[in-house]
């Protein structure tokens, strides 16, 4: 049982207008153009809210008393306007005097566009969502419990809604698409961490940064634009199914290299679902097999193109279909190139089925079994309905906030997502000129590992997971060009699950303890 005390503020002259009756309107209210009523609400502040509530979890033997905050930070444009009110839920240890021996993390997830509420309720917040594993959770009621794996052990979390996600949204003269794009997001949430660090004196605490999918990617750049805009050096930046080159999930026309990465996947997706002819035992060797053939024979082969010889092309299909399951016959039609939605929708289309892109070992019904590509990703309505509905109970009921809000699961906006960078981004240029290619922040997280040489970083894998490749990951971990000795501060982490590898039971647990490791290794003083 918890104890809650709530310390809500005032709601904002925004909702207010919002939610006044439409009859009875005091004289002259309604009488005003569209313009003028805008015009007046601009004059009423934005104003933060919060709320407060005091619980308790036992995690490994030990009962840890927290504080939660529910609420939102003011962000301001250069001029000291209002822009937008950021929210987010944090949890602090209660019981901590010196904040220096107690870390912080910033967690966030992807899209670009997504809510925080996936690593929050899903892997590492005090309270979790239960789902079935690797299949569609029953509709309502749904399951929530005390979280055992949540991270409060070892560190305080603060878990962030990006910019027209959750409770965040533009206020004053913004809209939301001003905050749509990778050096917009990356001015929010730097912004925000410099308020909240200031805010709750947490400057000489050690600091993280956890991100998943396109969280990684900001992480990446947001690492090096606390270190240059504030003076803010992490200890450690957590890398959850990550992508930091673009270009590399992307099925390029003329790019091969995209096939490369994504056999070993394939392999792995293949072995789960038991559509292998000769199906290894070993998961691990098998991968580690594929990954061989992948950069060796395999790249040799499709670099050759139009060159390559019938009878090589022959081999190469028969070699792919011991690998991916898929016939001889449908890689060569291939041209021995098979991109994802390809893939999805023909390894268990005998059986009427599309594989997850999120998450492999999901499952959906094929509707149009002539469908040359998948029609959608069944993991999202398998879980999505568990997490939305207990979100939005949990903020309510447990953290007493947003009950006359919508809390909103996406953006909506990565279709206006502006991915051009500044010039000054990202450290060192790409030098020689040429033609603007797909958005890349490996040159960020290497300016900040050189910058702050004892920062490190840890990159957690799902061996299930085709919507971040983790062949490709380490393509782009071993081609940050690091010195040796930073080099060595990266160490890469596999877990037998989809891109939310908290959703598998088994690889949460795993997924704490190496996250936990990782945390007491950063934090150790420097020798």
């Amino acid at each position: 049982m918890t104890k809650s005390m709530c310390l809500l503020t005032a709601a904002m002259a925004l909702s207010l207008c919002q939610t006044t009756p439409i009859a009875g309107q005091a004289p002259g209210t309604q009488a005003r153009p569209p313009e003028a009523r805008a015009a007046a609400a601009e004059t009423v502040p934005a104003k933060e809210e919060s709320s407060v509530t005091e619980h308790s979890i036992r995690i490994g033997g030990q009962v840890i008393p927290y504080k939660a905050t529910a609420g939102t930070v003011l962000l301001k444009n250069e001029n000291g306007e209002p822009i937008g009110l950021m929210y987010s839920a944090a949890y602090t240890r209660s019981d901590v005097k010196d904040f220096s021996t107690r870390p912080i993390a910033f967690l966030y997830n992807g899209g670009p566009g997504s809510a925080s509420m996936w690593l929050h309720m899903g892997a590492f917040g005090p309270r979790r969502v239960m789902t079935v594993d690797g299949a569609f959770t029953p509709p309502a009621p749904y399951k929530l419990v005390d979280n055992t794996e949540s991270l409060l052990d070892k560190t305080d979390l603060v878990f962030v809604d990006a910019m027209g996600t959750g409770y965040s949204h533009a206020v004053g003269k913004a809209q939301s698409r001003d905050f749509y794009g990778i050096d917009e997001d990356l001015d929010a949430f730097g912004q925000f961490i410099n308020t909240y660090i200031n805010r709750y004196g947490r400057w000489n605490s050690p600091k993280f940064l956890i991100g998943e999918s396109y969280g990684t990617f900001r992480s990446a750049a947001l690492g090096n634009y606390l270190q240059n805009r504030y003076s803010m050096h992490l200890n450690g930046i957590v890398l959850i199914s990550s992508v930091l080159d673009l270009s590399s999930i992307t099925f390029g026309s003329g790019d091969d290299r995209v096939y490369v990465y994504y056999l070993p996947t394939y392999a792995a997706i293949a072995w789960y679902h038991k559509s292998l002819k000769n199906r290894p035992s070993d998961l691990a060797a098998f991968i580690e097999e594929a990954r061989k053939y992948a950069q060796g024979e395999y790249a040799s082969a499709l670099f050759k193109g139009a060159k390559l010889a019938p009878a090589e092309k022959a081999a190469v299909a028969k070699r792919l279909s011991y690998f991916t399951g898929l016939s001889e016959d449908y890689l060569l039609k291939a041209d021995l190139r098979v991109n994802l939605g390809q893939f999805n929708v023909e390894l268990v289309r005998s059986q009427g089925l599309t594989v997850g892109r999120i998450d492999a070992r999901f499952t959906g019904y094929t509707r149009d079994l002539l469908a040359e590509t998948a029609q959608g990703d069944p993991e999202g309505p398998a879980v999505g309905g568990a997490f939305t509905a207990l979100l939005n109970t949990y903020n309510h009921e447990e953290l007493s906030f947003g009950l006359d809000k919508d809390y909103n699961n996406s953006s909506g906006g990565t279709g206006q997502w502006n991915w051009t960078r500044r010039p000054s981004a990202g450290g060192r240029g790409g030098g020689g000129g040429g033609f603007p290619g797909a958005p890349n922040v490996q040159p960020d997280l290497a300016q900040a590992m050189i910058t702050n040489p004892h920062l490190l970083v840890e990159v957690e894998n799902g061996y299930f997971d085709s919507a971040t490749p983790f062949f490709a990951t380490e393509f782009t971990m071993q081609h940050l060009g690091l010195p040796a000795e930073l080099q060595g501060h990266i160490q890469l982490k596999y877990y037998q699950a989809g891109h939310m590898m908290y959703l598998h039971d088994e690889s949460r647990v795993q997924l704490h303890e190496n996250i936990a490791r990782f945390i007491d290794r950063a934090t150790q003083p420097a020798k």
